[in-house]
């Protein structure tokens, strides 16, 4: 039988472990900082990355892989005659997905690319996913329209404690609207449509924790909340009182938090938490 490989990139806030389990291949990312390169990921975790942004001179920047990494990849996994099944963060924020179409067009493997609309866990959630559909044998096609499926099913808010990296990194989308009034504001945005669409400002951690925990509890109401993930950069302290409260309001046992990726910090800022959910 023909098998189905996965590949996504570093923006996917999956641990090596995680990875290895589902045999998911991630293309990192690239991150400059003061001169220096790193790939995301992998020559750099996500606290040392947030130190370092600390200490940078300017604001670290980002480059999506190269198509020939890409290409690189997938004559590697379909040379035994596997196909390839290619997830990536929003096109909304990144060329990384432009780069993996163009190498799958050079590529002598048969892949698919999917633009997943989202980044970090909410990404997560079509890749792990994808994965276990393609160790039980599911077509193609099958996998694709479930992805589409869990699409819309799912939901990110993100919360930044400055817009100052949303700004100079180019990637704040619709919520240039919050641009103007910052003093003392929390900006709370979410991805639903691919790239940052403003929902609402609050002027305290509190506020931020009633609000999203009140909304969330509303938005999973009579559904199955499938998966919840949390991420911070910087934010733990806030991160775990949301999770207490989300616990509280959903019924949900366990919900983790991590220090997302430095590809998500360095545009999302220091103690800049985001929150997604995939419910059914």
């Amino acid at each position: 039988m023909q098998r189905i490989k996965i590949v996504t990139d570093s923006s996917v806030d999956l641990r090596e472990e995680i990875l290895n389990k589902y045999e998911i291949t991630s293309v990192p990312l690239t991150i400059f900082i003061d001169g220096e390169s790193y790939l995301d990921a992998v020559d750099i975790s996500p606290d040392e990355f947030l130190e370092r942004m600390k200490q940078a001179k300017e604001l670290p920047k980002s480059s999506q892989p190269p198509v020939g990494r890409f290409l690189e990849v997938y004559d590697e996994l379909g040379k035994d005659g596997s196909k390839v099944l290619s997830i990536h963060m929003t096109g909304k924020m990144s060329g990384t997905v432009r780069s993996a179409e163009q190498a799958a067009e050079m590529s002598q493997s048969d892949v698919t690319v999917v633009d997943s609309g989202y980044i970090s866990k909410a990404l997560s959630f079509q890749v792990i996913e994808a994965a276990k559909m393609a160790e039980q044998g599911e077509a193609m096609e099958d996998i694709v329209t479930k992805l589409q499926e869990i699409r819309s099913q799912t939901k990110l808010y993100i919360v930044v404690d400055t817009l100052e990296n949303l700004i100079k990194g180019g990637r704040i989308g619709k919520a240039k609207g919050f641009i103007g009034s910052l003093l003392n504001i929390k900006p709370i945005a979410n991805l639903d449509t691919g790239e940052l669409s403003p929902v609402t400002k609050v002027r305290s951690h509190a506020q931020v924790i009633k609000f999203l925990s009140t909304q969330i509890a509303e938005e999973v109401k009579g559904k199955k909340l499938v998966k919840i993930g949390l991420v911070h950069a910087g934010g733990y302290e806030l991160a775990s009182r949301l999770r207490e409260k989300l616990i509280e309001v959903t019924g949900v046992e366990e919900i983790d938090i991590e220090t997302t990726t430095p590809i998500i910090s360095t545009h999302a800022g220091p103690g800049a938490l985001g929150i997604m959910y995939w419910a059914k």
